[in-house]
């Protein structure tokens, strides 16, 4: 893929149409109820369940919703880190540095007011006529699964853009789920207090760096900092927004679908049916909550031939959106510590939050065996989700899984280089943090963590070098790929 950056998802998606293996349309019309999630299966990645893995992106010309007329819907854009970080003009180990760089010099958004060039069109306020997947059996209904809420805090005048699981429990209402204390949490209890309602924008279907944007930590994009303007520095223009039409709020232009709303005081059962939500990011079934806040959908409008973009829980899509924005925010705080860092890698495997690979730059002293560690654990103490850090030296490739196992079996030593935190806060989506797993733990939702210091002793050095391969030679012609075979990432 070439370097450049797409501002839409139109763009992107006609940017993948050249590039074979990509970008894969299912012309025909499937369900959506398990129709998406059946198909897309096998190309989600790790933690969906094998056989699985690295594949295209996946767009569904025809799903066919509960009611009306198919539409289409989009998985897989950020089905791996390349093509996720070519969608910026990006490589992935350009991602880091880029975030941090367009944190530390936002461009803020701009209102206008001419909604023409994106030809938009009003749809009835009905969510049984949109092609909401349900991904399995299991699940308490369609879920909104990549849905980019964008409201305004009444007591701070801020801008949140945040993505939600929302689970449609009516034709205009919407269950969401928000982190407690969160910014949208936030702005929620703001206009409760103030006996209000509190306006918001749902987008399904943004441009790569928008998307992006909105699904970076606090710990990279503190309170206060409009992620549309990390946005607009990132993609490299500013974020374009229109007045919304039906409540006292503003939507992003070049959004594919916008569902208008009111974020209530009201609260209903996720599922009133069973224990279930949807599949999450780690790999398990989720689990339904008593009680969430309400949406009331008031009025829903699109693009012509709008498409629906949604991910499937578990697997590369969500751990890469998830993962780019932690590395940043990890790698900036080790900076800021002083810590020779030269790469920071959030592997799939850990959802993009849990696993932090630490690749450090060669060390110059001894002191910097005791340093390693050190800055490790101070990753684990103030990022609440990471569970595991693995450190390694600049001869080790952080994106390659074989890599890092090799590095930890030839420089590990268990009772030297493991380093444990016991009984920590944690991250309750993770089973296993749980006192029913290790009496430890004092409570749900607390964990034991671990530092694997997978570096080489500055006195050892000498003793684990790896070989150097004559540079120069004339590259060897590729092997062919048999016909169908999906494109090597």
């Amino acid at each position: 893929m070439t370097r450049r950056r797409f501002a839409d998802l139109r763009t992107a998606l006609a940017g993948l149409d050249s590039l074979p293996g990509e970008l894969v349309r299912v012309r025909e019309e499937v369900p959506a109820r398990f129709g998406v999630s059946s198909r897309y299966a096998r190309w989600a990645g790790t933690p969906a369940p094998p056989p699985t893995g690295p594949g295209p992106a996946v767009l569904f010309e025809r799903v066919r919703p509960p009611s009306g007329k198919p539409g289409a819907v989009l998985m897989g854009l950020y089905g791996t880190r390349a093509r996720a970080a070519a969608l910026l003009g990006l490589t992935p180990a350009e991602m880091s540095h880029r975030l941090l760089e367009a944190v530390a010099a936002p461009l803020p958004p701009v209102r206008v007011w001419d909604a023409a060039p994106w030809d938009r069109s009003p749809r009835p306020v009905d969510l049984g006529q949109l092609p909401i997947p349900v991904l399995t059996e299991e699940d308490a209904g369609p879920y909104l699964t990549l849905g980019a809420v964008l409201a305004t805090d009444p007591d701070t005048g801020v801008r949140n853009l945040s993505i939600h699981r929302m689970c449609v429990r009516g034709p205009d209402l919407l269950t969401i789920w928000m982190v407690p204390g969160r910014d949208l949490d936030a702005a929620h209890r703001a206009a409760i207090r103030r006996g209000r309602t509190l306006p918001v924008a749902i987008h399904l279907g943004l441009g790569p760096a928008v998307l992006l944007s909105s699904c970076c930590p606090s710990a990279l994009v503190p309170p206060g900092l409009d992620e549309l303007a990390v946005a607009g520095a990132l993609g490299g223009g500013p974020v374009e927004l229109l007045p919304c039409r039906t409540v006292a709020g503003e939507y992003i232009a070049h959004a594919e679908l916008v569902l208008e709303g009111e974020l209530l005081a009201d609260r209903m059962p996720e599922n009133p049916d069973g224990p279930h939500a949807t599949p999450e990011f780690l790999g398990y079934q989720g689990r339904a909550h008593p009680l969430l806040p309400v949406v009331r959908i008031t009025g829903i409008h699109a693009r012509s031939g709008a498409v629906l973009q949604a991910v499937s829980g578990p697997g590369y899509e969500q751990s890469v959106l998830l993962g780019f924005g932690m590395e940043a925010a990890v790698l900036g705080r080790l900076r800021r510590l002083g810590a020779p860092v030269r790469a920071v890698h959030c592997p799939t495997a850990g959802g993009g939050q849990l696993m932090v690979v630490v690749q450090w730059e060669e060390k110059r002293s001894p002191a910097e065996d005791a340093l390693v560690p050190e800055a490790c654990a101070t990753v684990l103490e103030e990022f609440r989700m990471a569970k595991l850090v693995v450190a390694v030296d600049a001869d080790v490739d952080p994106e390659s899984e074989a890599d890092l196992w090799w590095a930890m079996t030839t420089r590990l030593q268990a009772d030297h280089d493991l380093l444990v935190l016991p009984d920590r806060e944690g991250f309750p989506l993770d089973p296993s943090q749980s006192p029913a797993c290790s009496p430890a733990l004092s409570a749900e939702g607390r964990t034991a963590k671990a530092v694997f210091d997978c570096t080489v002793a500055f006195a050892q050095r000498a003793r684990f070098r790896r070989p150097r391969f004559t540079a120069g030679m004339p590259a060897s012609p590729p092997v062919p790929l048999p016909p169908g075979a999906p494109p090597l990432r």
